[in-house]
């Protein structure tokens, strides 16, 4: 009685009808798998809950669609047809965040492939070389507190061509000027400069040597951001 409930319209003699028992094995070994990746990625991360959710379900959702298209060619190429049309309508994330997202994917196709074993070998593999690679600041910046974007305000009649050049030299290692911009109605100039300075400790030396050059205008000093923008 139960067994037709379970079965599609569609479905013929010949193909191959997956059992409620299996069904349920695989979907919740993906859950089980997402909730250890999403944890994983909550260490020493920051995090937001909408994506920790994303990534728990999203081995699930993987599992079932390759589950029902089940070697079907037709249903395959409909099922990745669909899939390209979906776009992501949230802030843009990080490369981290897009890796992670393929980690999910991966481990929910293997899981819908039927190969539990393989499933939960690539997590455990997987989300022990994550933490790791966290654990060890793999990739960090070293001297990020070095590496500076200085914001400087002039006066419309000060020529900014090389007026800092000599303070650069004494405070920095390179210096390079990015960004000219007007601001107040065209009376001033705000200077974008990325710089890497010698020693961090005497940075507030340098930004009282330009307020001396540029008459005392605003200064802003912050991190500078990577050139390349992340994913």
């Amino acid at each position: 009685m139960f067994e037709g409930l379970f079965k599609g319209l569609f479905d013929s003699e010949l193909s191959t009808v997956i059992s409620v028992s299996d069904f349920l094995l695989c979907l919740g070994f993906a859950l089980i798998l997402g909730l250890v990746m999403a944890l994983t990625y909550m260490y020493r991360t920051r995090y937001t809950k909408s994506f920790v959710i994303t990534l728990a379900l999203l081995p699930a959702v993987v599992c079932i669609v390759i589950m029902l298209v089940n070697g079907n060619v037709g249903t395959g190429v409909a099922v990745a047809g669909a899939f390209s049309l979906v776009r992501f309508r949230s802030v843009p994330g990080s490369a981290k965040e897009i890796c992670t997202l393929f980690l999910a994917m991966g481990a929910g196709l293997i899981t819908g492939m039927g190969y539990l074993g393989f499933a939960v070998l690539f997590t455990v593999i997987m989300c022990a070389v994550f933490l790791f690679y966290n654990r060890l600041d793999l990739g960090a910046r070293k001297n990020a507190a070095s590496y500076k974007t200085l914001n400087v305000t002039i006066p419309e009649d000060l020529d900014y061509s090389g007026i800092f050049d000599d303070i650069f030299s004494e405070y920095t290692v390179s210096c390079e000027l990015v960004r000219v911009k007007t601001t107040n109605f065209g009376s001033m100039f705000r200077l974008t400069y990325n710089v890497t300075l010698k020693d961090a400790t005497k940075e507030k030396e340098m930004i009282d040597m330009l307020r001396c050059r540029n008459g005392n205008l605003e200064i802003s000093v912050s991190s500078q951001e990577n050139v390349t923008a992340e994913l």
